[in-house]
């Protein structure tokens, strides 16, 4: 809790640290933390109302599955999937062995493994397409 509110929240600390002001400055920190306050209640019931809101459109919507016979489980097929699928391997395009039995292969993407840029420069790259 920040020192402002320990002051603000506790009588004789608030007491002491306005004891110089006059009573028309006092006067005016009060009209001042009213307004604060009032505009705190209008921004509660703001929230109140829109979460009241919600709440009945959410309860609208399931009232209509219940009576279409839906369930939640049925929306999950209905919910889009996602376009590019993340952790899934791309498929290999070119696959090459060497005299000494290393397989080395490649999608075809991103930058040329010296195996295959060497096969490419010999004009042989097409031959280990799989």
């Amino acid at each position: 809790m920040s020192d402002f509110i320990k002051i603000l929240t506790h009588a004789r600390r608030l007491q002491a640290a306005v004891k110089e002001l006059s009573v028309s400055e006092l006067e005016q920190v009060s009209e001042k933390l009213a307004d604060v306050i009032e505009k705190k209640k209008e921004s509660e019931a703001e929230q109140r109302r829109e979460a009241e809101r919600k709440k009945a459109v959410r309860d609208a919507i399931l009232r209509q599955m219940q009576e279409a016979g839906l369930d939640i489980d049925d929306l999950d097929d209905a919910a889009p999937s996602k376009s590019k699928k993340s952790g899934q391997k791309r498929p290999v395009k070119y696959r090459f062995t060497d005299h000494d039995g290393k397989e080395h292969s490649w999608t075809g993407i991103g930058r040329t493994p010296k195996v295959f840029a060497q096969l490419k420069q010999q004009g042989q790259l097409e031959k280990y397409r799989v």
